[in-house]
This record gives structure tokens, C-alpha cells and sequence, in this order.
């Protein structure tokens, strides 16, 4: 590995109508005019669109879902490293986050670096802990209670009236304007992902969300707030722009210091029609929008790999306010040969391409 060519691995190559995090990533690595470097797919299904964009990733390994353990992971990671020895993993999806970080040390000792949160910052963070957190940090957070069974959802409207919203333990969000709608939201989340479900008051006004980077230590490397100008049914951004937003970027400043933050993130908030702000989740990685960051000149991914590489990266103040995206879709042509390897072999090597 020399400076700027080192073997980047990326998680969460899924791009459908609620896309994942990993192909953005790509994308802004790909942009940065001094990353000559490889790119190592992770995915976790053979049908991941990421797979087969051929002019973005080199090679694509399947991994094992996070319900198998560390140790089907770590077994994988340490086979794909002897195949293709890895400089740096950035994991997108909250789901597997746990996993990586119990084994970053390990990780570490075979020379592949990360960026990423601590245990720690992962779980004072949560959608569970999120109104402690504001509380603490004096960040205003909507209204919150945490439900593990169909009585204490009766009995909610109590802290939290009606329209609320009945939130899953890593994704989904559910507006209930009754306890019809509560009931049945409640049973479809904790089918999908468990219980407890959270409970949070439903503030209307206009949705805010920053894609952040924290240097471990309380300092902010870079940040850019965005306004978002087109939602999916599903509540997904599907176009913003980047905003110059003073108390939008205090209010990321506050969280990272609080928790020292390490790694990327993404603050969503909401600004209500009194101009009061509201945080309403972190997450603890990379959005499907970080692409935006790049284009709008403050290249986050880039960083990221820098930081886990050990080098110093200077805060980063500057990116072009009024820098859009518009997300599309495409159907990507694939050869079924292609799937065949992937489905028989859990890799792919699509060879030298030239990315320029």
C-alpha cells in the first residue's frame, strides 16, 4: 500500500428504493482525485445492486448476516483479507455495527484499520437512549417513551399524545393517529425487529438532517447540513440540497462533544414552524446521502479512510451551500453468468477497471 492506494472494504451495497449507505461511500471515494486505491465490496445477498456496478467496486465478497455471530465473521473477514489483504473497513449498516466493533482490536492486529463509534457511543446514542442523551447534553428531543408490551402501548398517550411515532430498534418509523394505528404499528415493528419499540411525539415542521465526522476526542472534522427537497412514502430523501445552517451545525457540534464521537454519522432534526429545533435520531454511520458531501466539496468517505489509516485530518469548514442531489433509478445490466459465480462462489472479481 503506498499513500493514496490502499484497499478500502465497504458494507451495505443494497440500492433499492430505500438504499443503503455503501454504493454513496464508493462514489465519494471514487471522486477524490488522490484515492488510486481498490475497492472490496461486502454484501449480503446475491441480488445487492452494488454487486454488479462494475466501474465502482474491483472485488465483492458475501458476508455472513450479522444474526450468525462474530465468529462467522471474523472467520469470513480473515479469509477475505488473506485473499486480498484489506488497509481499511468502513461498515454502513447499523445492524452489523455491533459485530465490527467487537472486533476491532482484532482487526487492528492484521493490519486493517477503522473509524468507527465505540460500544459505547453506539448504545448512549440509541433511539432508547436518545432522550437521556439530549437531556444530558442540553439538546432538545421530542417527547419519548420505550414500550416492550401491547399494555404499556395503551397507556402511552399519557406522556405522548397523539399522532405519534412508533419507531423499530434500528429502522422504521410508523405514524399512529390512534391506538388502532399504534396496536397495528406496534405488532409489524416488533415482528421485524424486536422489541422494545419507541415511542416519539410527532413534531411537524421542516426535516433537517448532517452528515458528520467526530475525531474521537469531542472535535468535529467535518459537517454538512442538508434540506430535504423530495420524500418517498417510505420517508427517505430522495432529493435535498446542502444549507449553510449555523444552529443545525451547533447542534452537531454539542452531540459530538458530548460523546466524543468517533467516526461518521448522520444528525436528523427537526425545525418546527416556531423555528425550535428538535433532534430526533443519530445514526451511527454513513447515510444513503453522503455522496452530497463530496459533491459539495468536503469529501467525508475520503476522510474517514484517511482517520483509519492514522493520519491527521484537519477540520474541514468549507463546502458549496446550494449543491443538490436528485437520487434515480437505473436498471443495471448484469450478466447471469455473473450472478452464477456469486451464488456459487460468495466472490467476485471483476479485474482491473479503470475508474477515472
Amino acid at each position: 500500500m503506498s499513500a493514496n492506494n490502499p484497499t478500502v472494504a465497504v458494507t451495505g451495497l443494497n440500492a433499492t428504493d430505500n438504499p443503503g449507505p455503501g454504493i454513496t461511500v464508493i462514489r465519494a471515494l471514487r471522486l477524490d482525485p488522490t484515492f488510486k486505491g481498490r475497492i472490496v465490496g461486502l454484501a449480503y445477498d446475491t441480488l445487492d445492486p452494488g454487486i454488479y456496478a462494475k466501474d465502482l467496486v474491483d472485488d465483492i465478497y458475501l458476508l455472513p448476516y450479522p444474526s450468525h455471530g462474530i465468529d462467522a465473521l471474523w472467520e469470513r473477514l480473515s479469509y477475505i483479507h488473506s485473499q486480498i489483504p484489506l488497509d481499511v473497513i468502513i461498515p454502513t449498516l447499523d445492524a452489523e455495527l455491533p459485530s465490527f466493533m467487537a472486533l476491532e482490536d482484532r482487526l487492528s492486529d492484521l493490519g486493517i484499520g477503522t473509524f468507527m463509534c465505540t460500544k459505547d457511543q453506539y448504545d448512549l446514542r440509541s433511539k432508547v437512549s436518545l432522550a437521556q442523551m439530549g437531556e444530558n447534553s442540553d439538546i432538545p428531543v421530542p417527547r419519548t417513551k420505550v414500550v416492550s408490551d401491547i399494555n404499556s402501548l395503551y397507556k402511552v398517550h399519557e406522556d405522548v399524545p397523539y399522532p405519534f411515532w412508533v419507531k423499530g430498534l434500528y429502522y422504521g418509523a410508523e405514524l399512529a393517529r390512534s391506538v388502532d394505528d399504534a396496536v397495528a404499528a406496534f405488532h409489524r415493528t416488533v415482528a421485524k425487529w424486536g422489541v422494545p419499540v419507541i415511542i416519539q411525539e410527532s413534531i411537524l415542521g421542516e426535516e433537517l438532517d448532517v452528515v458528520a465526522v467526530g475525531d474521537g476526542k469531542g472535535g468535529l472534522v467535518g459537517a454538512v447540513p442538508m434540506r430535504k427537497t423530495y420524500i418517498t412514502d417510505k420517508g427517505k430523501g430522495w432529493a435535498g440540497v446542502a444549507i449553510k445552517d449555523p444552529k443545525l451545525l451547533e447542534i452537531t457540534r454539542q452531540f459530538v462533544a458530548h460523546l466524543k464521537w468517533r467516526g461518521p454519522c448522520e444528525v436528523e432534526v427537526m425545525k418546527d414552524q416556531k423555528g425550535g429545533y428538535h433532534l430526533l435520531e443519530i445514526n451511527p454511520r454513513f447515510p444513503a446521502w453522503s455522496f452530497l458531501s463530496a459533491g459539495a466539496g468536503m469529501n467525508l468517505p475520503a476522510a474517514v479512510v484517511a482517520l483509519a489509516l492514522g493520519k491527521e485530518v484537519a477540520p474541514m469548514t468549507t463546502f458549496e451551500a446550494g449543491t443538490m442531489f436528485v437520487r434515480i433509478s437505473i436498471d443495471q445490466i448484469a450478466r447471469l453468468e455473473d450472478f452464477q459465480v456469486m451464488a456459487s462462489n460468495g466472490e467476485a472479481h471483476w479485474g482491473e477497471t479503470d475508474h477515472e
